[in-house]
């Protein structure tokens, strides 16, 4: 039964069986604590030349861009970024860029478009920073990727107004679905950006080892075979959610209906999906003042579902009066996006176990190739060309 007392630690590990197809998706998934520490404590001189006079331009945009979770990636780290930079910056997926070029890119801005991609093969990535060329005068690439071979940074490291940062070549995950490729590209990208501090690192690492060791616990609540899982989050948490959400319907071949939405949002309708068959995971901010919203849906629907219904992953004990929750500890005073991470491997853990409790191959959800681990199939086409010639985009 998964133990959801505020402060038990389960010092053990387990390890999928080889005949589970899980294997090499465990091992990226609990990779992470080891791949973190050594993100941050990589050099990032050359990543500071070349932002210093780019980010120090008070009329710039920057623009995070991906498809899938890549693109949830930016959601998350969005709103810190625009703290610490004091600059407009949005989140964007590469999908929404290539279908409506003229609606989001500004040729009368200058912009710093960040692409997240974990191959860089997928075609909306490459045909993002082309249309980011054609249509915006004063525009510089920042990607980061885990493919050293992968198009989108062979395409961009040479040029001079692009700078590709590689993350360690065992992210390049060989499991379906994104999990070390992800986290270790948000971290890199806060840290290089300047919105995370390399010293949170060890707090992140041992926050994630923590959740690691709780796998048998982890493994029992997917072992309730609930047939819809919804998650909650505010802020950044909600696109934690929303990656959540994917990485569970990605890894049952969607047999498990998911849903993600921030705990306000959720009362507006989409609470009609809960029923005697629904898990509910609330993420709860670390900000004092969303901390209510949070208690407040986790009391409303312990309330109607009883308390089992929901699984509360926290940073610190909530009121007694909610019932109990799993505290990851010391990451007291971290922003959202950084407690993001080890919120992220506790979704991956319980996507896994779901996975194989429903008799999926996790490495390979889609056997017969419904869904790819690399896009395929995506036709490009090519923007007008008056379009392209005078940029009179916005």
């Amino acid at each position: 039964m998964f133990d959801t007392s505020q402060q038990r630690v389960v010092p053990v590990r387990t390890e999928v069986p080889a005949q589970a197809d899980g294997g090499a998706t465990i091992l990226e998934i609990g990779q992470q604590p080891g791949v973190w520490r050594e993100v941050s404590g990589r050099p990032h001189e050359a990543s500071a030349a070349f932002l210093r006079t780019i980010t120090g331009r008070p009329d710039l945009r920057v623009v995070l861009t991906g498809a899938g979770s890549s693109a949830f990636l930016g959601e998350i780290a969005a709103p810190a970024l625009r703290r610490h930079l004091g600059r407009r910056v949005e989140a964007i997926a590469t999908t929404s860029i290539v279908a409506n070029p003229r609606q989001h890119l500004e040729r009368d801005t200058p912009t710093l478009l960040v692409s997240f991609a974990r191959s860089g093969n997928s075609p909306e990535s490459l045909a993002t920073t082309a249309l980011a060329d054609d249509i915006v005068p004063d525009v510089w690439h920042l990607i980061y990727t885990c493919d050293p071979e992968g198009e989108l940074g062979r395409a961009h490291r040479d040029r001079e107004n692009a700078h590709v940062v590689y993350m360690p070549e065992r992210t390049n995950d060989s499991g379906f679905a994104m999990t070390s490729s992800l986290t270790s590209m948000l971290l890199s990208c806060l840290v290089t950006l300047g919105a995370a501090e390399r010293a949170d690192t060890e707090s992140l690492a041992r926050a994630a080892e923590h959740v690691v060791d709780m796998q048998p616990d982890i493994r029992a609540l997917a072992g309730k075979k609930k047939q819809r899982i919804v998650y909650l989050g505010s802020g950044p948490l909600e696109a934690v959610a929303r990656e959540s959400a994917l990485k569970l319907l990605e890894l049952t071949a969607g047999e498990v209906v998911t849903y993600f939405d921030s705990p306000l949002g959720f009362r507006h309708g989409p609470k009609s999906v809960l029923d005697n068959d629904t898990l509910v995971v609330v993420y709860v901010s670390t900000d004092p003042y969303t901390r209510r919203y949070d208690f407040d849906i986790i009391a409303e629907i312990r309330a109607q579902l009883g308390q089992d219904a929901v699984t509360v992953i926290s940073t610190e004990p909530i009121p007694a009066k909610l019932g109990p929750a799993v505290v990851l500890p010391g990451l007291g005073g971290l922003d959202d996006a950084l407690v993001a991470l080890p919120y992220l491997v506790f979704a991956q853990h319980f996507a896994l176990f779901t996975s194989l409790e429903h008799g999926k191959t996790p490495d390979n959800p889609f056997p017969s190739g419904e869904v790819s681990r690399v896009v395929k199939g995506v036709t490009i086409y090519p923007l007008p060309a008056a379009d392209a010639a005078d940029r009179s985009l916005t």
